[in-house]
């Protein structure tokens, strides 16, 4: 299938799909819409009809479907993963050996982050587990259900997205992998690694928290769930969405300890490092580390790492009697299903990719039109942070999002600003995570809550001033990306102003606090 050049139809796909997707907030049904009008134009300017785009639709699928496999494979391996941690009850020993170790509320904030950064491989099960285990030492420290939800969605989404090897990883990687800037094809993991320092609103989210649970800045709707913790008056509800989640509702062991976590998640890191060495060819001689990690092929590495992790995991809680053998095998069923969602929108989203670059030519003619229109290069990041987070925001997803628009981002750059395809592919992945954090329809907003045993509204509400705070010093931040095409000027003045409007925000409420406090005293 040859692609072929049809002007303005081109663009059709994508916008059809992105439009159903703000419509009706489900991506799966917009992306097939968005693949088949894209089909059908191609069908019916090739002299076919709709057999024939039928055909296309399909051959294409199967051809992106079987080029990525290995990634299928890799989030399969890790759902089973993290079925079976959660059945051996790994986390939840981890819970009971912070309730004891944990004395004060900053402690508490800080170890319920620091979970999060350790399960980095899944915001799914980031979202669960840390929820069921660190409820108790939130309740115990007087920290609202809402800061709680702040604290896992706000460790979820943002340190997957940062992570190499994590479920988004490898979504972001099989996306980027056989674009191509001006006939140079893409590394996916070069590139993905590349955009880490400039994925903005993923690093600066972590900070804040950080920050927030130090110092204990309140503002917004957090300040008054943050006060009704203290004084005994928080309503706690657990949100009835998600809650037929089958990962959920596992039996769960008590023998668990806590290194049936922190081993196979760092079996898993280990496989990763020298599965990708292996398949870049570092152990037969002759080149460097950063060569072998620069010629490896992230999805089959990530897939052996993935299987072996899970042996790994079998012989921990097998033979240890930790669960049975059956219910090792029954885990495995549970953790492949609990991925078949992120199987459908990938494979979707590979399609409609090719579909757009394969066959239409969409991202050369949207590439021309922004030339012609002169507006200024330097703005497109910061651009493509706003229109990737109102999308996500929308659609409540974020690997629909990357899917729809990483190719289209990534020709637009090489016609008109190839220096800046890096930062612009970063302000893509951490606009859709902006989105998708404050989103009420999405997963991981939706697992927040309920796994912190928050109101649903309570934890969107509350949520909502953080993650506007962040989102924009990091529009200001792609701003300056955009003229520097300097990583660590843009990170740093990020960081520095994300650190002052902080400062501002909690003298403000300080001020704000002694007011309502002298009124009363006056009434």
């Amino acid at each position: 299938m040859e692609a072929i050049d049809i002007g303005w139809l081109s663009i059709l796909p994508p916008i059809i799909a992105i439009a159903l997707a703000l419509m009706t907030k489900e991506v799966i049904s917009s992306l097939i819409v968005g693949i088949l009008s894209g089909t059908l134009i191609y069908a019916f300017n090739t002299g076919g009809g709709i057999v024939k785009a039928v055909d296309v639709t399909f051959t294409l699928m199967a051809d992106k479907l079987g080029a990525n496999a290995s990634i299928i494979l890799f989030l399969g391996f890790l759902g089973a993963l993290v079925a079976v941690i959660t059945m051996a009850g790994g986390s939840r020993a981890y819970g009971d050996w912070a309730s004891n170790k944990i004395k004060s509320k900053k402690g508490a904030q800080l170890g319920t982050s620091l979970l999060g950064g350790l399960i980095f491989i899944d915001d799914y099960f980031n979202c669960l587990t840390i929820g069921t285990v660190m409820r108790p030492v939130a309740d115990k420290h007087q920290i609202s259900r809402a800061k709680l939800a702040y604290i896992i969605d706000a460790t979820a989404a943002p340190i997957c997205i940062i992570a190499p090897i994590s479920s988004w990883a490898a979504s972001v990687i099989s996306q980027m992998s056989g674009l191509d800037v001006n006939g140079v094809p893409l590394n996916g993991m070069e590139t993905f690694m590349a955009t880490i320092p400039f994925n903005l609103y993923a690093i600066l989210t972590l900070i804040m928290v950080v920050v927030l649970c130090v110092t204990n800045i309140e503002f917004g709707p957090m300040a008054k769930f943050e006060k009704a913790a203290r004084e005994g008056k928080e309503n706690k509800g657990i949100s009835a969405e998600g809650e037929d989640d089958e990962l959920a509702r596992v039996k769960i062991s008590s023998k668990g300890k806590v290194f049936d976590l922190i081993i196979p998640i760092l079996s898993l890191i280990i496989f990763a490092v020298l599965s990708m060495l292996y398949v870049g060819g570092y152990f037969e001689g002759g080149m460097t580390l950063a060569e072998g990690f620069g010629n490896t092929d992230a999805g089959p590495a990530l897939a052996l790492a993935g299987f072996g992790a899970l042996i790994v995991a079998f012989l921990l809680f097998v033979p240890r009697k930790v669960i049975t053998f059956k219910e090792f095998m029954d885990g495995i069923g549970i953790g492949v299903k609990s991925m078949v969602g992120a199987f459908i929108i990938l494979t979707l989203a590979w399609t409609i990719s090719g579909v757009c670059r394969d066959l239409l030519n969409t991202g050369e003619y949207v590439g021309g039109l922004v030339a012609a229109s002169h507006m200024p290069p330097a703005l497109i990041p910061a651009i493509v942070f706003l229109v990737a987070g109102g999308l996500a925001f929308a659609m409540g997803t974020s690997w629909g999002t990357f899917g729809i628009l990483i190719p289209i981002v990534t020709m637009i750059c090489a016609a008109v600003a190839p220096e800046l395809i890096t930062a612009t592919l970063a302000a893509t992945l951490a606009g859709a995570v902006f989105g998708d954090h404050c989103s009420p329809i999405s997963d991981t907003t939706i697992l927040s809550s309920t796994g912190a045993g928050c109101n649903h509204i309570d934890h969107v509400s509350s949520q909502i001033p953080y993650t506007l705070v962040v989102a924009g010093c990091c529009f200001v931040g792609y701003i300056i990306a955009g003229f520097t095409a300097n990583v660590w000027i843009t990170l740093g003045s990020s960081i520095v102003l994300l650190l002052a409007t902080l400062a501002i925000i909690n003298k403000f409420t300080k001020k704000q606090e002694v007011a309502s406090a002298e009124e009363v005293n006056v009434a």
